[in-house]
């Protein structure tokens, strides 16, 4: 008796890693736009 090979774990990993590294990135861009927001005020008031 075999096992059919199952691709949805495969699947459903992929699209989870893929969701979460978007997240990543998207957080990671948010987070240098306000650091760098932050470093334009600090130039402006000084």
């Amino acid at each position: 008796m075999t096992e059919a090979f199952d691709q949805w774990q495969f699947v459903i990993a992929a699209y989870a890693l893929g969701g979460a590294t978007t997240l990543g990135l998207a957080a990671y861009s948010w987070l240098a736009m306000r650091r760098a927001e932050a470093r334009r005020d600090k130039v402006r008031e000084g």
